[in-house]
Order: C-alpha cells, then structure tokens, then sequence
C-alpha cells in the first residue's frame, strides 16, 4: 500500500521552490536541529494517514521518500504524535484546555512523553514550546494573525507569529523580525495550472529553523481550523 502511496505522492512532490534567504539564530531550548541544512526544504503534506483506520498525515520530502507520519490514536485523543518515515516518534502535541475558552493552549513536546497510570501527561514532561490560537474580540486590527508560538511555558513573550489563513493553505511562521521561517501554500502542477485542492499543499522552511518543528505547527493549525 504504502509503494502505491508513495508513488501517487512523487508525482505531485515536484513544486516550484521559493527560496527565503533569511537566516535565524533562534533556538527551542535544547532541541536538536537534525532536520535542518543551509537550504531551504519543500515538503508535500498530504491530510491522509498510511493507515486506513486512522486519520493522520503522510508528508513526502523532495527526494520522494517518506518524511514524517501521523495516525491519530484513541486512547490519547488530545494527543497527536508525530513521526519520522520509519515510525520513531519526534514530537508529541498536547491540548490543554482549561475552563476559560480563551485560555486553551497546545504545547509542544520531544519524542513521546511518559503518561501516569490516569493517561495524563507526567509533570516530569518539559515542553519545548507552546502555541496560543491568537483571538479577535478585542484586536480586530490583526485579523491576518492566526495564533502565537511560546518557547517554554511562558507567555511573557512570543517568539514567532503565524499569519495566514490555513483553510487557504496560505500561512507563514514569522520570527520576532517578521522573517519567514516556514511557509504553507497550495500545492500546483505549475505546466499545467491545477491545484490538489486543500488535502494536499506545501510546506517550506528556511535554512535554520526545525522541520519537525513546522510540521508539529500544521497539526496545531488543523487542530485549530479545521
């Protein structure tokens, strides 16, 4: 199955590259930075899991082969893993809803947190970020602004923007210089101007910044929009 999926998926792989030559120094903590180079990567996200009983993503870089996975699991349905191409969890994205709407955060975790016997996250877990879906009571100058990026636990102050509108597949991760970092568009087959629709789009990310990071971002915002 997964030959057939991978096949469908390079021949859509092929994207026009726009390049952001914009370097940052910014760190997440002590996250490790395998999955960045000094030129900026393309990945084809595809909104369908490998699995049939699950819903998830499946994102192919540009050498054709499998990049990153998610199935979404019932036993953790506030949690979302994300995967390398061989199954190895990466990331962990947690919701945290408290009882004010307003406050409801989702944080970011490295590889698969430990759970305590109630299937919650053990307090020994560090996140290496949070992100806050920005809302527009009171600000209704930043409708562009679709949610803020915490390093840590604190919300002192944000260290990247996203701006956008994800059910247009047209966002950008922004850095406190409002240099992109990571880019979502739709996916085109530019000989022949069609579009893959929503389902399947683009992510971009500049040399620098973490690819597991952006694409553990792309879950928070379809968790968010969709």
């Amino acid at each position: 199955m997964f030959m057939f999926m991978k096949s469908s998926m390079c021949k859509i792989s092929r994207v026009d590259d726009e390049h952001h030559h914009h370097h940052h120094h910014h760190k997440v903590e002590d996250k490790k930075k395998e999955n960045t180079s000094s030129s900026c990567k393309s990945l084809t996200v595809w909104r369908k899991s490998l699995l049939f009983s699950c819903q998830g993503f499946t994102v192919i870089g540009s050498d054709g082969n499998l990049a990153y996975r998610v199935e979404s699991y019932i036993k953790h349905p506030n949690e979302i893993i994300l995967m390398d191409g061989s199954g190895k969890p990466i990331l962990t994205i947690c919701r945290h809803k408290k009882l004010v709407g307003l406050s409801e955060s989702w944080f970011i975790y490295e590889g698969e947190p430990k759970h305590s016997s109630s299937s919650t996250l053990s307090s020994s877990n560090k996140p290496l970020c949070h992100v806050r879906k920005h809302h527009n009571i009171l600000l209704q100058n930043n409708l562009n602004i679709l949610a803020y990026i915490y390093l840590g636990v604190s919300d002192k102050r944000h260290t990247y923007i996203i701006e956008g509108s994800y059910s247009n597949r047209s966002c950008k991760i922004l850095d406190e210089k409002r240099r992109v970092v990571a880019e979502i568009k739709k996916k085109q087959d530019i000989t022949k101007g069609v579009s893959y629709g929503s389902e399947v789009f683009v992510l971009i990310v500049s040399p620098g910044f973490d690819c597991g990071l952006a694409m553990a971002i792309i879950l928070l915002l379809d968790q968010m929009f969709s």
